[in-house]
């Protein structure tokens, strides 16, 4: 019990020291971020923080990769509408979850793009191409569609949006230009018959992420994927 405890305690922290470290980040960038700071936002010691990541280096990657560790989104019988959701919810969360806000800034970040193994866009890219080919399998997608190149492309698409969107409204129209961006592009990707039933509206992402939250509610896991 006692080793138990011990261990959720140890999650938690890392939890928190992620969280703050994410805000910084986002703040200030990884060159302006210092250790200090983080420590300071988390209400942990320096010992806690070097417990669990070796440098500022390592929390860096903490941060990008812990948005690759929340649970997929609800199945959906049409796997495509599953892919869509996937960018939507991003879209959504982004302006307000500060792991994502700062797991892309630092991805974009050309000093460390090499040193972060890619960012978190390879990841976005993997899990892309997993659900198009899917779709692919399921006579979803038309003949020419290639799964890896449409992942990737699309995965492209998408950054470039968000960074307009940043630099233009802070994000504040991201979720309808995201919108637009499927709206566009999904007629050129998806069987007639599969496109008619894509729900490709703008808030989209604001109720796949309630409908996350309402299911971690029931199963007693809180949260994580906050509708905002």
């Amino acid at each position: 019990m006692v080793a138990l405890v011990r261990q959720e305690r140890a999650v938690q922290t890392r939890r928190s020291i992620l969280e703050a470290a994410a805000s910084v980040f986002d703040e200030f960038g990884y060159e302006g971020a210092t250790i200090g700071e983080v420590v300071a936002r988390a209400g942990v010691t320096r010992g806690a923080l070097y417990f669990h990541f070796a440098s500022k280096r390592d929390l860096a990657l903490g941060v990008v990769e812990e948005q690759f560790v929340r649970g997929p989104l609800p199945e959906r019988s049409c796997k495509l509408q599953e892919f869509v959701d996937t960018g939507m919810v991003l879209a959504h969360l982004m302006p307000r979850d500060a792991l994502l806000s700062a797991g892309a800034r630092l991805s974009l970040g050309q000093d460390l793009f090499g040193d972060l193994r890619g960012g978190a866009f390879e990841g976005w890219i993997n899990r892309g191409e997993e659900m198009l080919a899917v779709a692919k399998e399921r006579g979803e997608l038309l003949p020419h569609v290639v799964p890896a190149e449409t992942a990737w492309l699309l995965m492209g698409a998408w950054t470039g949006v968000q960074i307009q969107s940043q630099k233009l409204t802070g994000r504040a129209d991201l979720e309808r230009r995201v919108a637009g961006l499927y709206q566009l592009v999904m007629p050129s990707i998806a069987m007639p018959g599969v496109l008619a039933t894509l729900d490709l509206a703008a808030d989209r992402g604001a109720r796949v992420a309630a409908e996350v939250a309402a299911l971690m509610e029931a199963d007693g896991t809180g949260g994580a994927a906050d509708a905002g």
